[in-house]
């Protein structure tokens, strides 16, 4: 779900359901440790992932596009209603008709808006960064048109402790439930200050799995630090070549379906690819605020700094790298001493229908 939605919940508690599949910093959540293609790069200091609505910048780009298009609505109530045809139209139908018009441009143009907002004349991404030198996550929300020199972009900070909610949400859709891992900052008397989503959203209960282990990734990472953390699915690009818009347009109609599935979706996949693209190209990359970087500093000599030397980037190079068998397929990890359910699928069916979810403490 795109941050534009979520900012209803501002000033408001949070959402019931959220506060009780509750996800902790300090035990594991499940018995699984991967991550699901989340990741920009990690160092000794802090680790980029994405922003959910990262991964779907075509389908809100194509949104746009749709409301754009109905704004000719507008254009052609006004026309229908204004071709001479031997009489004079009354006044009050005259006025009625321009308001239709005009309510038509005003509506579409807002839906336009809703759907853009963040994908066009905004960030190619918006990373969400964990990092351990402060125990914070900064995320950057939106572009800062007019900043003063250093300011950067908007970023908001939440503290890496027990005070910070983090959880898993779910969205209902007619397609099954959505989930991914949302933020929420909150004011002293519990109400939603800022909310962002993390990482990428899975479809289905079974997939809360891969959000589970998503999560005990991060958490390993933040509190033992990079080096036994599994490698990444793949290291998301800041800077996308042509042929990863196309990777993101072919996934985003599913990332497992068959030859022949490819070529039917195809003309969808193009749409997506050229979309995404489009949205690229008015759009710039992010820039720190020069108050981070002394905490965001990273040593030149850091043996964990990834990607770097041969390490593929994007989904065309992993692939050719997983054919030369020079990066991992499918890295995966367990959770050491986990006392919980060894199954992944029966412990995320557990924590969906628990609440709050008895395998939290991994009892």
């Amino acid at each position: 779900m795109d941050e534009s939605r979520i900012r209803i919940k501002v000033g408001q508690p949070v959402p019931e359901w959220d506060m009780l599949p509750r996800l902790s910093i300090d035990r594991p959540v499940g018995p699984d440790l991967w991550d699901g293609g989340t990741i920009f790069s990690i160092n000794s200091t802090y680790m980029d992932a994405t922003e959910q609505p990262f991964m779907e910048r075509q389908w809100a780009a194509l949104g746009t596009l749709i409301a754009l298009s109905g704004t000719l609505a507008g254009w052609w109530i006004y026309h229908v209603t204004h071709i001479p045809n031997g009489h004079v139209m009354p006044f009050s139908d005259r006025l009625m008709f321009n308001a239709m018009s005009l309510g038509a441009v005003i509506v579409f143009c807002r839906l336009a808006y809703i759907a853009g907002n963040t994908v066009f004349f905004a960030l190619k991404n918006r990373p969400v960064r964990f990092n351990r030198k402060v125990k914070k996550i900064f995320a950057v929300r939106r572009r800062r048109f007019f900043s003063k020199p250093g300011e950067g972009d908007v970023v908001t900070e939440v503290d890496w402790d027990k005070d910070s909610v983090f959880c898993i949400h779910r969205t209902p859709t007619n397609f099954g439930r959505v989930y991914h891992i949302r933020c929420y900052k909150l004011d002293a008397a519990g109400n939603v200050l800022d909310a962002f989503s993390i990482g990428r959203e899975w479809q289905g209960d079974r997939n809360v799995r891969t959000l589970l282990a998503q999560w005990n990734y991060w958490c390993k990472y933040m509190n033992e630090g990079p080096r036994d953390l599994p490698k990444p699915m793949l290291f998301i690009p800041t800077r996308e070549t042509i042929s990863d818009t196309f990777f993101f347009g072919m996934y985003t109609l599913g990332m497992i379906a068959s030859g022949t599935e490819r070529v039917i979706t195809m003309p969808f996949t193009l749409l997506f690819t050229v979309l995404r693209a489009l949205s690229l190209l008015t759009c710039r990359h992010p820039v720190w605020p020069d108050s981070l970087n002394e905490i965001n500093r990273v040593d030149s000599d850091d043996p964990y700094a990834e990607p770097s030397g041969r390490t593929p980037v994007g989904w065309a190079e992993t692939i050719r790298a997983h054919e030369r068998g020079e990066y991992p397929e499918s890295p995966r990890g367990e959770v050491p001493h986990w006392n919980g359910s060894k199954d992944g699928v029966e412990n995320a069916e557990r924590w969906v229908r628990d609440k709050p979810p008895k395998g939290l403490a991994g009892a």
